[in-house]
């Protein structure tokens, strides 16, 4: 089956049965906000546990210095969670905008999923053209770091300290899930009120929004979006993912 959204093949639904948990992973407050947080919202009304791992608190993407900028965005960021059903947001406090893939990084990654112990990771799409340009730098980071961080958490072998001084077995997470990408394999069925929390957790970004001249109005382009998943899905509206099993 074709896994091009501009195809007519009907991308089947994302499996769930007996997942239990997600961890989503990106570098920036906001990053989870452009559409994939309305599968968060479906998520977390069915009863799912969803973590927000972010790697940077985004304290460089204001004109404000960034001892300002970070409480801020991470304020902003709390609301955005709560208005998707999202409890346990964390932090690794990586530098915004410098972010590397080190094995450090891998490592921070790996221990918390490790402690989540993830069925699903989802993170958003990292290849070099995205978006109708050049991903910026951290988001190619993030993503990269997230995959193979999959596979460090479930390698007894790889970061033995995470075991041996902080006591964290090892983890296989069942599929990584990526955000964004040109090419979804599966969709997320969402409801008109997952859309709302969509929305709403975007505009819960109110200083950043305000910092972007000419970004566009959450309610604009967020359900259209959607929209667009949904006829990828054969759905009224939908999160479409490219998954990849682990």
């Amino acid at each position: 089956m074709s896994t091009d959204t501009a195809d007519t093949a009907v991308l089947p639904p994302l499996p769930t049965e007996g997942v239990r948990r997600v961890l989503c992973v990106v570098a920036h407050p906001d990053d989870m906000e452009y559409g994939a947080s309305a599968a968060v919202a479906a998520w977390t009304e069915a009863g799912l546990r969803v973590t927000y791992l972010l790697l940077t608190r985004g304290e460089a993407g204001m004109a404000e210095a960034p001892e300002v900028v970070a409480p801020l965005r991470e304020r902003e960021q709390r609301a955005a969670c709560t208005r998707v059903g999202v409890e346990d947001l964390r932090h690794l406090d990586h530098p915004d905008g410098m972010l590397e893939h080190t094995l450090a990084l891998r490592r921070d990654i790996a221990r918390v999923i490790r402690q989540v112990r993830p069925d699903l990771v989802l993170t958003a799409n990292f290849e070099v053209e995205a978006y109708g340009g050049l991903n910026q730098a951290d988001h190619r980071v993030a993503g990269l770091a997230a995959v193979d961080a999959c596979r460090d958490a479930a390698n007894p072998w790889v970061f033995r300290e995470l075991a041996e001084q902080d006591g964290l077995a090892p983890w296989q997470a069942r599929a990584v899930l990526v955000a964004g990408h040109p090419a979804p394999t599966h969709a997320v069925a969402v409801q008109e009120q997952h859309v709302a929390a969509s929305v709403a957790s975007l505009q819960a970004h109110e200083a950043y929004l305000a910092h972007v001249t000419g970004h566009p109005r959450p309610e604009e382009f967020i359900p259209e979006i959607l929209r667009e998943g949904g006829r990828a899905a054969g759905t009224t509206h939908a999160v479409v993912v490219r998954v990849h099993q682990l």
